[in-house]
């Protein structure tokens, strides 16, 4: 039986083999493999960064680089907001102040400060006058800005005294985050691996059956430390990527085991031998597993197309955790189960064995009965729960990531409270002309464009085209070296509509003008993502209709599982729209602040972790079906055995991966909320109302044709088609 099994699929085959023969020195191998990998990952989360959520080739990071360099310009890394009781204009306030900016203005990472203290800008004064502000811009790339961030706020904090200092930023907003993100993470894991093993309990009736994925979901989060650390010392890596790729790690190196062990029961209830069903299973569930990993590393992959780190480091990291994972269940788990033998089958081994999934087989009968009754109410359903996806509307990441407690947020909005502008919502513009005439024609014009409420020159502030406050000392400094700047202010905050119109509209006036700050890089951001989303989108489609067409052999099947995956996308998408853009229902995931906006690669994200996930589903049904289909001619009976055998397995795999993803929904951050709860609810959707109904469904309309291809690729697929 052995070298039968091993003829089938030689690579596996030998894999399990050698995993029975050999079971001790790979179970001690996977021991030290844990345990270095544990070391060597241990302190990961101090070299992630958070960020890269915008393209730093736009033109409007580009324009950020010149006003930085030619006028100290652009947006700050840290706002630092001093306080004095009795008034920041008495004279102890004015000394500590100017004090305080002497100091940081020689430290070498900085490199520039603008401060009311020094300047007597009128903008970074209190209305009440208890309070000013210090802009600083640190020098370097995102990792040297955090780095730089955590040594100089709490030296420059004890610098300030007397005087009470709080920090904002987006350099201390991504501190924040990384501190939040590193103490959820605990939090995680000692939520989601108790739920893990209720849910497998549950469904297996066996401790020690329910254990052993566990166990492998532990080994792929130990390598998930590992690989995040190699990466982080070539490229820069999302503090996200450890908190998201280590529930991915996990729930999949679950679920893949859960698969393979199911498969093993099933072998040992046959009355097969220890070593023949162990090799069996691997030949035949591990095969699909790794068949599966791959087709979600390809959804994965099209993450690479997108220029932002922060979907770049989370793709990388993510199919290394997928790769882990899948090795791990055909490689440990065997050995494992060749030691544990028939003990994997708990109290079922004593009793005669029964036919598994006899609910699901009854559900996927019923289905097929009434295949269109039986579709209908869960498409309008599907399409219901989409409805507010048409209402999207997308910002960038900001301070209201972070709970309303979270120190940065509260000092962010003291600003726009006590402040009459908030600094971080104003349009920095570059203009490529010193001439006066030149730059006084473009401050009027960009004064009445539609959206603006002010614009800032060198010879005063102009609203509507008329002056309304006269140029003061710091103006003249507005032109250097055959340049000068601007600053616009938006009517409306800077990721409405109107204030990315006004981007656009300053950005037309003239082709010297380069516009900078957050709603220019917002309008950068949905250009760049407009542009590649179709390759993206175009190249996760291609890659999976040739996987399952070599899988299956039909050209209906991957079709039909490509337009399912969109319905149980598009669901989860207006959720998220309903829940984290709206604020409805966000009792149910925790306190957060609702923005009004989605961030912007968000969707992104979640479309290709999710759309992977839910063919890790299809493949594993797939597989059962076919394998019947091939061995009885009859596609109604295939697609019901197939349900029938899978349906449990993989509403367990989809409860514990779901699980996992939802324990993010207790994170502090609304980023790790929104991705946890929207791609949970995907996996739910996908499980029970795609594959159990919709797929059955459609699979028994289509009938025979779901097998069909044309002769010159039904011949292809004999040739090179994936067979058990």
């Amino acid at each position: 039986m052995l070298e039968k099994l091993e003829r089938r699929s030689v690579v596996l085959g030998g894999t399990a083999r050698f995993a029975v023969r050999r079971r001790w020195w790979v179970l001690a191998a996977a021991l030290v493999f844990a345990a270095l990998a544990g070391a060597f990952g241990g302190t990961v989360s101090e070299k992630l960064v958070n960020g890269g959520y915008t393209p730093s080739a736009s033109p409007a990071a580009e324009a950020d680089r010149r006003l930085a360099e030619k006028f100290s310009a652009g947006e700050p890394s840290l706002v630092l907001v001093l306080s004095a009781e009795g008034g920041i204009d008495q004279p102890d306030a004015l000394q500590a102040g100017t004090r305080l900016t002497t100091e940081i203005d020689a430290d070498d990472r900085v490199q520039s400060v603008t401060s009311f203290f020094t300047t007597g800008l009128p903008d970074l004064r209190s209305s009440d006058g208890t309070r000013a502000l210090v802009l600083v811009k640190l020098k370097g790339d995102e990792r040297q800005v955090q780095a730089t961030t955590a040594e100089v706020v709490p030296k420059w904090t004890d610098s300030a005294k007397p005087l009470e200092i709080d920090v904002t930023g987006r350099a201390q907003v991504n501190a924040e985050i990384a501190k939040q993100s590193e103490d959820d993470l605990i939090k995680a894991e000692l939520i989601g691996a108790p739920i893990t093993l209720i849910i497998l309990v549950l469904a297996f009736g066996s401790l020690l059956s329910s254990v052993l994925p566990v166990v492998v979901g532990m080994l792929a989060v130990a390598a998930t430390t590992a690989v995040l650390s190699v990466l982080s010392e070539v490229t820069d890596v999302s503090i996200f990527a450890l908190n998201l790729t280590t529930a991915l790690g996990f729930g999949l190196a679950v679920d893949y085991s859960l698969f393979i062990v199911a498969r093993f029961r099933e072998e040992l209830r046959a009355g097969r031998e220890v070593p023949d069903a162990v090799v069996r299973s691997v030949v035949t569930a591990g095969r699909t597993v790794i068949f599966s990993a791959v087709t979600v590393a390809l959804s994965l992959s099209a993450l690479l197309i997108f220029p932002m780190f922060f979907l770049r480091s989370l793709a990388y990291a993510a199919i290394s955790v997928v790769a882990v994972a899948a090795m791990s269940s055909v490689t440990v788990l065997p050995a494992v189960l060749a030691l544990l033998g028939n003990r994997v089958l708990g109290r079922a081994r004593k009793r005669e064995p029964k036919p598994e999934g006899r609910w699901w087989g009854r559900v996927a009968h019923a289905v097929m009965r009434r295949p269109v009754l039986a579709a209908l109410p869960v498409l309008v359903l599907l399409a219901l729960a989409a409805v507010p996806f048409l209402d999207v509307r997308f910002g960038m990441a900001d301070h209201r990531v972070l709970p309303a407690s979270a120190p940065s947020h509260r000092t962010a909005v003291e600003i726009t409270e006590d402040f009459d502008r908030s600094i971080g919502d104003a349009m920095p513009v570059l203009v490529d002309t010193a001439d006066q005439s030149t730059v006084d024609d473009l401050v009027k014009r960009a004064s009445r464009l539609p959206g603006a409420e002010s614009v800032e020159g060198p010879t005063g502030v102009y609203r509507a085209g008329e002056l309304v406050q006269p140029p003061t000392p710091a103006s003249a400094a507005m032109v250097a070296d055959g340049s000068a700047w601007l600053r616009v202010w938006p009517a409306q905050g800077p990721y409405d509509e109107a204030s990315q119109e006004l981007a656009r509209s300053v950005r037309a006036l003239d082709s010297r003008v380069h516009v900078a700050g957050p709603s220019a890089v917002l309008v950068d951001t949905k250009d760049v993502l407009s542009e590649r989303l179709p390759w993206a989108f175009g190249a996760i489609a291609v890659f999976t209709f040739i996987l399952l067409f070599l899988f299956t052999g039909g050209l209906l099947v991957p079709l039909k599982a490509l337009v399912l995956n969109l319905f149980s996308l598009s669901a989860s998408f207006g959720a998220a729209v309903y829940v984290f853009q709206e604020g409805h229902l966000s009792w149910l995931v925790g306190d957060f602040t609702s923005t009004g906006y989605l961030e912007t690669t968000i969707p992104v994200l979640v479309f290709c972790i999710a759309f992977g996930l839910s063919m890790d589903y299809e493949v594993f049904l797939l597989s059962r079906i076919r394998e019947d289909y091939v061995a009885t001619g009859n596609n109604t009976h295939a697609v019901a055995q197939g349900l029938q055998r899978t349906g449990r397995v993989f509403t367990a795999a989809a409860l514990v991966i779901a699980s996992v993803l939802a324990v993010l929904a207790t994170s502090g951050v609304s980023l790790l909320k929104l991705l946890g709860v929207t791609m949970a609810l995907a996996v739910l959707v996908d499980a029970w109302l795609i594959r159990g109904v919709l797929a059955p469904a459609f699979m028994k309309l289509a009938g025979r044709a779901n097998w069909w291809a044309p002769k010159p690729l039904a011949a292809l697929h004999r040739r090179l088609g994936l067979k058990e």
